[in-house]
Formats: C-alpha cells, structure tokens, sequence
C-alpha cells in the first residue's frame, strides 16, 4: 500500500512538471542555438568577475589562487543558469525544472553519485601507489583553500551538468535515439575541453567516456541529481583529495603526490583523466550502470527519478 501511495505522488509530481511542447524548433536544433548565445554570455560574466577580483580579462596566462577559481566558476554558472533560463522559457516553452531538478530520489541519487565517484578515484589512485605510477609526499591542510576547492567543484558539477545533460542531451533526445544523442552529446562533452592545457588523444576519450558515464542515469531517469553528484565526487576527489591535475588544470590538494615519469598510467600533466586506468575504470562503470538500469528500469517518456540501492 505504501508503495502504490509514493508511486501515485511521484507520478503526480512528474506530470506536475511536465508542459505541452508547443515549440517548432527541433530538439536537435536547439543545442546548435544555444552555442553561441552560451559562449557570450558565459564571457560576460567571466568579464565581470575577472574584473570583481582585479584581473586583466585578456591575460589567463596565469595560475589562478583557489579563491579566484571560485569566483570566476560561480560567475560562469550564473552566466549559464540566465541564457538555460532565457532559452528554456523562449525556444524551448518549458519550464526549468524538468531539466532534471525533480524533487523524488534526490537523497538516494545524491549518495550514489558521491559514492560511485569516490570509488572510482580511490581505487585509481591506491592502484597508482602501490605500482609505483605515483609516489605520496605527504598532506598539506589549508582549509580555506580545501573549503575553496569544495565549493569549486560543486558549481563546476552544476554549471557542467545543466548544460550538457540538462539541456544539449534532454534536447538531443528529443531527435534521435537516446543512445545516439548520449554518444552526441558525450563527442561534444570531450571537444568542450580540447583547449585544456595537455590535452591529448587519451584525453579526448577519457572525456568522452566520462560523458557517457554521467549521461547514461540522465537517459533513464531524466534527472540531474546523480550526474551532478558523480561529476562533483570525480573532481573533487581527483584534485581536492588526491592531488591529481583536473582535466588539466592545478588545483589546490590535501595530498601532495608526485610521478617520477609522465605516462598513460598516471595521465601526466592532465591528471588522471588522461591516463589509461581511468579509461578502464569507467568503461567498467558504465557497463555496471548499463546493466542495472537496462534490467531493473523501464525507459518510458516521463521522467523517474527514483534508483534502488541495496543498503538505502
């Protein structure tokens, strides 16, 4: 009985949130529409807090403190909510919420993301320790940068999420196939970082994969919170916890590491997603999370937002 009652108010949720489409662009459309619009006003606002912090807009020739990291990524992601907005009321004729901020499962979903991302860091960087990949100097506590980091990392997760899944890939899905658009919009994820410092080849679909590996619960469920959770817990325990570079860029850590040599087992300079082992280890998440859902979820077109696990 407790279950049809929950059931009937989920269903009653999602259909609270879901409108009539009346828009004549095409899903496939729409992300094409956005780009340039997102990358002005992204600019805009990254302008306005490079100015806020003292900084010349012009020169990124230089290493940002934790702090301004934070300022320039919070501005960035209030840049994204305001065109996602503008765009989600005006081309879409949707409401913002059914992005993906469903109010159903977000404890359960938020626990497994954070999980699933420490998991797969720590059992990467144990694994590069123990076969000499990387070599542990010791621990540097700076709370504020640590805090700093924390909060970095979480509207980076936001900001990141919102866009690609939240609204290239729930477009996208408007169009085609859901596994075609995944894998559209995951080539697209990957090209986002080409201009990253070091990035390479072993980059590219490591970013990829990651695309899809944040996607996949979205196609499924069609909410944000587990893709936001696992992007955050990837990058904060990659940079904040374990010291690795974050797609490239140097970040603040607990854990002071160094690699002897640069190679396809560490990622280099990149970080851990330009190495081989991350490759692997999300092929081996995605294939777990390809299989729980394809048996245990049935894909309809409204959203669910529930995930069942085992000791929840």
């Amino acid at each position: 009985m407790e279950q049809i009652c929950m059931q009937s108010i989920k269903t009653t949720e999602n259909n609270a949130f879901q409108t009539e489409n009346h828009s004549s662009i095409e899903g496939w459309a729409r992300p094409l529409l956005i780009m340039i619009p997102y990358m002005i006003f992204a600019g805009i606002f990254q302008m306005v807090s490079y100015i806020i912090l003292g900084l010349d807009p012009l020169n990124d020739q230089f290493e940002q403190t934790p702090l301004q990291s934070l300022v320039i990524s919070t501005f960035t992601l209030l840049g994204t909510f305001v065109i996602i907005g503008i765009f989600r009321h005006s081309i879409d004729k949707e409401n913002f919420r059914s992005l993906g901020f469903y109010s159903t499962g977000i404890q359960k979903e938020l626990i497994f993301g954070l999980s699933l991302g420490a998991f797969i860091l720590s059992l990467g960087f144990v694994f590069l320790i123990l076969t000499n990949k990387i070599r542990w100097v010791g621990i540097i506590l700076e709370p504020d940068n640590f805090l700093f980091g924390f909060l970095l990392f979480i509207s980076v997760a936001v900001g990141e999420e919102l866009f690609m899944r939240g609204y290239i890939l729930s477009n996208l899905m408007l169009s085609m196939n859901r596994m075609v658009a995944l894998l559209v919009s995951s080539v697209f994820f990957s090209l986002m970082h080409i201009f990253n410092a070091n990035f390479s080849w072993i980059s590219f679909w490591n970013i990829l994969f990651a695309g899809i590996l944040l996607g996949l619960p979205y196609i499924y469920t069609k909410s944000l919170w587990l893709p936001i959770a696992l992007h955050f817990s990837w990058n904060f325990f990659q940079g904040t916890i374990f010291g690795f570079n974050v797609s490239g860029h140097v970040t603040y850590s607990l854990i002071n590491q160094t690699r002897s040599v640069d190679n396809l087992w560490n990622g280099g300079s990149f970080g851990f997603e330009g190495s081989i082992l991350s490759v692997v280890l999300q092929v081996i998440a995605i294939g777990g999370l390809w299989w729980y859902y394809s048996n245990r979820t049935k894909i309809t077109s409204e959203p669910t937002t529930t995930i069942d696990i085992p000791f929840l």
